[in-house]
């Protein structure tokens, strides 16, 4: 099954896509960045047409996107949250298999800790993918994380597990 996990935001949206049917799960990941120049309008559109590029491309049975959370900066969140329902209307439209998981989750999915630090959840992203190094940028490494989450979690993935 691949998966597509997303590390939603504005200026740079994290993705990564595995494979939990091959030894090598990574498939790709990376982020799409959009120009701090363009006005919102202009950077939704961009966000939605790299993932219809994405979905195109590699043809995810699903995705796995991080829950919005609280932001200090409310302009910044309220700009993340129009980003995140851009991306998840080009993931109803392009797939249609959407699961969400808040950050604890995949916290507690990859570390066994909801609490963990970010250093600890990019170490296990490298370790449990068999990387040789931290996926870079650390949007792309969240991403692959949500993507472990769903895996990890995921009843219909989990039935031959002991």
């Amino acid at each position: 099954m691949k998966i597509l996990g997303i590390d939603p935001g504005y200026a740079i949206i994290g993705y990564g896509i595995i494979d939990t049917e091959k030894p090598n799960m990574v498939i790709d990941y990376g982020a799409i960045t959009t120009p701090k120049e363009q006005s919102l309008p202009q950077r939704l559109d961009a966000i939605d047409g790299s993932l219809k590029f994405l979905f195109e491309k590699y043809k995810p049975d699903v995705v796995a996107i991080e829950e919005l959370f609280y932001f200090k900066n409310q302009k910044t969140v309220i700009q993340v949250a129009q980003a995140r329902g851009v991306i998840i209307l080009a993931c109803q439209k392009y797939c249609g298999n959407i699961y969400e998981y808040t950050p604890l989750q995949i916290k507690q999915a990859l570390t066994g800790h909801g609490r963990a630090e970010k250093a600890q959840i990019q170490y296990m992203v490298k370790a449990i993918l068999n990387l040789p190094c931290i996926p870079k940028p650390d949007d792309a490494a969240d991403a692959l994380a949500v993507a472990i989450c769903h895996s990890q979690t995921s009843p219909r993935l989990n039935m031959n597990r002991v």
